[in-house]
């Protein structure tokens, strides 16, 4: 049996939080599915409500706009991928073991939890592929920053990082790695998908674990030969 998880997800971005109540845990469950199924451009409260047979002011009263919900899931997914490193990482020995369970954690954050009924992991993963650019690549980027909407996904940077320095103290460039870490999987899951020509997963069966192979290339290799370069002059 998989054990409880708890997510706490940022308290301004939703008027009241969803997963206290049963109509807030359909709002999620079925939100995901509808965006999955037409996308953010097309969901709307309206399409919503009628799903699950409530109303689009009932919506309202747990978020002000389908955006916040798209920031609020994509917290909700940053937050149980740090769950998982955590726990990953806590079973592993060295540092370059900490990495590959980081490097895991981040591919297989999509795996069924079968004690969460109201979010589907794994549609909630292909949404996190399709629809980021929509969560912080938008105009207000600043000011959400500020309000602190995209702190769970810089901790699970910023964790990341930290493992990497614990692999090399000295390299200068270690949230670069992490966040290109961390945007990988989604730009490259997305290409196989969509656009086929730019990458080299287009035609895999097992693309998720093509890729923790291509990512634990660059960044060993990267670590690699920052050092061979630092050692040799």
């Amino acid at each position: 049996m998989e054990e409880e998880v708890n997510i706490d997800v940022l308290q301004d971005l939703y008027l009241k939080n969803p997963t206290e109540t049963a109509l807030g845990r359909s709002i999620l469950k079925h939100s995901i599915v509808m965006i999955e199924e037409i996308g953010l451009e097309h969901f709307t409260f309206k399409k919503l409500a009628a799903q699950i047979s409530s109303t689009e002011a009932s919506i309202y009263r747990y978020f002000e706009n389908k955006h916040l919900l798209l920031v609020y899931l994509s917290n909700w997914y940053w937050e149980y991928m740090m769950l998982n490193i955590r726990r990953e990482v806590a079973l592993a020995n060295t540092p370059a073991e900490k990495l590959s369970a980081a490097i895991i954690s981040i591919l297989f954050s999509a795996e069924r939890n079968v004690n969460i009924d109201y979010i589907d992991e794994d549609i909630l993963h292909r949404i996190m592929i399709s629809q980021a650019d929509k969560v912080y690549r938008i105009q207000e980027v600043s000011s959400e920053n500020k309000q602190g909407f995209f702190l769970a996904y810089k901790r699970v940077v910023i964790c990341i990082g930290e493992i990497i320095l614990q692999i090399d103290p000295a390299f200068p460039f270690a949230r670069i790695l992490a966040s290109t870490l961390m945007e990988m999987p989604q730009q490259h899951l997305y290409y196989a998908k969509n656009l086929p020509s730019l990458t080299d997963l287009a035609y895999k069966d097992e693309n998720s674990h093509h890729l923790k192979v291509v990512m634990e290339n660059l960044a060993f290799s990267w670590l690699s030969a920052y050092h061979k370069a630092k050692t040799m002059g």
